[in-house]
């Protein structure tokens, strides 16, 4: 299997860099809004394998109850190192995949989505997060000064475009929201200053949120076995017997 050079690239740059963006006051608030929305989604699913591609350094699947849980990536905390444009993972065996800002941090997202819907078993779960470029942070990629930077250095996907290839994986949206009002300010006090604009974010203009997440399903389309109308067929025997031993009776009366 020949592996893509530049995603190795794109993805080496972005695990070096993310770390520190981690730990500043922005990081640390968007941290805390992606491992809220996680731990609510994914106490719910069940099944027998999880993995979480991406972001290894922290659990996003530990309010989850699937006993083998893995984390795949290619920086410290990862149970395997490996790339999410190729999976080293046999089709139809996982049962929750989780996709935290992997997508726009690949040079080919509609590969790493391939790959995902090989893999889920039919019925399985995705969780996707990601920057929306519709927003104060995306505007912010365009006047920020070191472009190159996590995470402004990635190509932020739409959410309608997003939804649009899911839909042609025969994937099915089943959840979602958006986060992440406050302007990307990296002092915490102006972070702290915003945070009434989360509460009016959801309410006066939801779409313009830094983050969104997806929670979509996989559907597998095949055969629906026509059972037979056994009901019916009983019943119309049941009226023919009833009219047979009524007449035959009323024979022998005469």
């Amino acid at each position: 299997m020949k592996l893509n050079a530049n995603s190795m690239v794109i993805l080496s740059t972005y695990a070096q860099g993310m770390q520190q963006w981690f730990e500043g006051s922005l990081g640390q608030y968007l941290l805390k809004e992606e491992q809220n929305y996680f731990d609510r989604v994914v106490v719910d699913i069940f099944g027998f394998h999880a993995l979480q591609v991406g972001f290894p350094q922290f659990n996003f699947l530990r309010a989850n109850r699937i006993p083998f849980q893995f984390r795949m990536g290619i920086s410290q905390g990862a149970s395997f190192y490996a790339l999410p444009d190729f999976l080293p993972i046999d089709s139809c065996s996982l049962d929750l995949i989780l996709l935290p800002h992997i997508l726009e941090f690949n040079s080919n997202p509609h590969q790493i989505l391939r790959e995902v819907q090989r893999v889920l078993i039919p019925g399985g779960q995705i969780v996707i997060s990601g920057f929306n470029p519709l927003s104060l942070w995306g505007l912010n990629r365009y006047f920020k000064s070191a472009k190159q930077e996590f995470p402004w250095c990635g190509q932020f996907i739409s959410l309608p475009r997003l939804k649009d290839w899911l839909k042609l994986l025969n994937f099915e949206i089943v959840g979602g929201r958006l986060g992440c009002y406050v302007p990307p300010c990296s002092k915490d006090r102006w972070i702290k200053r915003f945070h009434f604009m989360e509460a009016a974010g959801d309410r006066w203009w939801p779409i313009s949120g830094g983050v969104y997440f997806l929670q979509a399903v996989k559907q597998v389309h095949g055969m629906h076995i026509i059972k037979p109308c056994w009901e019916n067929s009983l019943s119309a025997r049941r009226k023919i017997a009833s009219a047979t031993q009524k007449f035959k009776g009323t024979v022998k009366n005469e």
